[in-house]
């Protein structure tokens, strides 16, 4: 096999990606990710944590206070994030009802040294984003009355309570979940996913388009051809990984190993582009190699998501700086399979290269 065969069909190939629109529209997509990954931030994790977006509304909500006078409505008109309006039950549900309103709060008459609890009754819109938002912020009133109502009432205690000691939080939680274990490893491996089903159409395409004689009719082999198609895949992977990283980067997002998350991706995503090639090869049909490909890859991903010690893992300790000697154990690993498949391929390819020759 000739490096030089091999590079020429590289370069084919490049010139050719221009017009694959499917896979353009895919990195396009991955750049629009990318580049507003702080923006979709916040609109992601609500949709798992709508209590998240609590921090960053500055709306004033109008609220409602129904009920024997307390102090609570003090807290609730000292506080910068309501409206309150003194209002009777009745036309303040009426209100809340006709979206008014952001929450209404019943206070019975009950003292604060009387024997029984003080039950507070709050009415809010029911799977509301907005209801969402009033209930975290009205949380901390609450608690305030709370401890207000536990200081009248101390000497009912009859028994010390335990203190704890719980460490402080800095909070950024869910930034640093969907940032590091999801944005970062979705956009370095998602190139690779592409780049597989991209040999895939690749390679079955010269079947389709009957274009396989004429190729090999040239000084080009049959196997140099399908590694010039594997290689021009595999160096898709570092530059669009590459871009991804540097606009990550832009918005603001630290990363603290970016070297060794680009050794891991390109090692890791020769695996797929190698299989999805031997995919292509056997049925020599598109639509076919796409739908055993890809199921096979759903599978794969579960088996090794379900590993402790895997790919997308890494990826976020490298990202956070916290990868140690293992990262070198995973990547000799991942270097053997490929070596493997890397020996499988040729002669797999070989044989089908004589068998068109023979034929």
């Amino acid at each position: 096999m000739k490096a030089k065969h091999v590079k020429i069909i590289v370069k084919k190939e490049f010139r050719g990606l221009l017009s694959e629109r499917t896979i353009l529209l895919a990195i396009l997509l991955q750049l629009f990710v990318a580049l507003f990954s702080s923006f979709l931030m916040v609109g992601l994790t609500s949709m798992y944590d709508p209590s998240s977006l609590s921090k960053y509304s500055r709306f004033r909500y109008n609220v409602a206070y129904a009920g024997n006078d307390s102090s609570l409505n003090d807290y609730l008109i000292l506080s910068r994030d309501f409206r309150v309006y003194s209002m009777d039950l009745s036309p303040a549900v009426t209100a809340l009802k006709e979206r008014k309103l952001a929450a209404v709060i019943y206070v019975p008459d009950t003292r604060p040294d009387a024997e029984g609890p003080v039950k507070i009754t709050l009415y809010t819109l029911q799977n509301d984003l907005q209801g969402t938002i009033v209930n975290v912020k009205l949380k901390d009133i609450f608690l305030t009355y709370e401890k207000e109502l536990r200081y009248v009432r101390q000497d009912r205690i009859t028994e010390e309570p335990v203190p704890l000691t719980l460490p402080a939080t800095s909070g950024g939680g869910d930034f640093y979940e969907f940032v590091y274990g999801l944005l970062i490893p979705l956009l370095v491996f998602m190139p690779a996913i592409i780049a597989s089903a991209l040999v895939i159409d690749l390679i079955t395409e010269e079947y389709q388009h009957e274009t396989l004689e004429t190729l090999i009719s040239t000084p080009v082999t049959f196997t140099e051809m399908v590694w010039g198609k594997v290689i021009a895949c595999e160096l898709l992977v570092p530059i669009q990984a590459g871009a991804w990283l540097f606009l990550l980067l832009i918005n603001g997002i630290a990363i603290a190993n970016v070297p060794g998350i680009f050794l891991q991706v390109t090692a890791a995503s020769f695996i797929p582009i190698v299989i999805g090639a031997l995919t292509a090869l056997h049925y020599r049909e598109r639509t076919a190699a796409q739908f055993i490909f890809s199921t096979a890859l759903v599978v794969a991903i579960l088996f090794v998501l379900a590993l402790p010690a895997n790919p997308l893992n890494l990826v976020t300790r490298l990202a956070v700086g916290e990868a140690g000697a293992d990262q070198w154990l995973i990547l000799a690993g991942v270097v053997a399979v490929g070596v493997l498949l890397s020996v499988l391929l040729n002669r797999y390819a070989d044989k089908v290269g004589r068998e068109r020759l023979a034929g």
